[in-house]
């Protein structure tokens, strides 16, 4: 949700009942200030910053949450154990994102709160061993006895009801929330995840980080490098630096990176991200309590 998630689409959600999170990871540490205080003023409910603990201005943005007394903290791409225990003592929650049972066991013991079990299917940043979310939640589930979180291709209430089934405590969504009216994304990356297709999106440069990418003409160039034999010091200089922004939130569609899940090819319309925040959760009820 980088470039995609700011002040206006964390607030909405946080109003509706959801946990909206803020996706620091392609902030500067003035901007994620700046953003966490802006969601502080317009709503009153909890919401989340979500970390990646790659990111190289990793101190700047801790230094933030817990100066600004953020309640919650997703942590993702890194080693939970680096800074669970300073948020905590902070009286900071701590979510970790992972991709396998193995990883969910580590974070628990790191001391996180509850994890997020984030599937193949999922935009953005993946794990190496696609797992689906359908064998990865119940997985999870089976490892720790904190409370888990399902991630990856859920969309509506229908998946989240099935996700909670599996024994989840809760769902996160963040492709499905891309195409929103408060959403950060360029309004013609929003156009391009409404127009995507079945079979529109491939996890790739995971020599890299793996990362599921919208097909386009910077995509193919990926693919083309692969069929050469790139090495990894070749595909990440064809990366480069802002190539995500250049696609999700300045509208370059073709050169730019695209990153979203594969529940793209069921997103039809967009509305704002309150309505869709109550009517995914009012249509999971229906259907868990009849």
């Amino acid at each position: 949700m980088i470039w995609c998630s700011g002040w206006r689409l964390a607030a909405a959600v946080s109003e509706a009942g959801g946990l909206g999170t803020l996706g620091a990871g392609s902030m500067y540490p003035e901007v994620l200030r700046d953003q966490i205080q802006k969601v502080q003023a317009a709503t009153s409910k909890p919401f989340a910053v979500n970390l990646p603990l790659l990111y190289p201005n990793i101190e700047e943005h801790l230094l933030s949450c817990i100066d600004l007394k953020v309640p919650v903290v997703i942590t993702s791409a890194g080693n939970p154990k680096l800074h669970t225990e300073r948020l905590k003592a902070h009286g900071i929650k701590v979510l970790h994102v992972v991709s396998s049972a193995k990883f969910a066991t580590k974070a628990s013991a790191a001391g996180v709160d509850a994890v997020i079990a984030e599937g193949f299917e999922a935009g953005g940043h993946n794990g190496r061993e696609e797992t689906t979310t359908l064998v990865l939640t119940p997985a999870v589930c089976d490892a720790v006895t904190i409370p888990v979180v399902a991630a990856g291709g859920i969309a509506d209430g229908r998946s989240m009801a099935a996700a909670l089934i599996l024994g989840a405590d809760a769902v996160q969504m963040g492709s499905r929330y891309v195409a929103t009216q408060e959403s950060s994304a360029h309004e013609v990356f929003k156009s391009a995840v409404l127009a995507a297709q079945e079979g529109d999106t491939t996890l790739t440069l995971k020599e890299l980080t793996p990362v599921r990418l919208l097909h386009n003409a910077f995509y193919r160039e990926v693919q083309d490098a692969y069929a050469r034999g790139a090495t990894p010091e070749e595909l990440a200089a064809l990366l480069g630096r802002g190539r995500a922004k250049k696609g999700m939130f300045e509208g370059d569609l073709e050169a730019g990176e695209l990153e979203i899940g594969q529940v793209a090819g069921r997103v039809a319309d967009l509305p704002s991200a309150f309505t869709l925040t109550q009517s995914i959760h009012e249509a999971a009820l229906k259907l868990l309590t009849t």
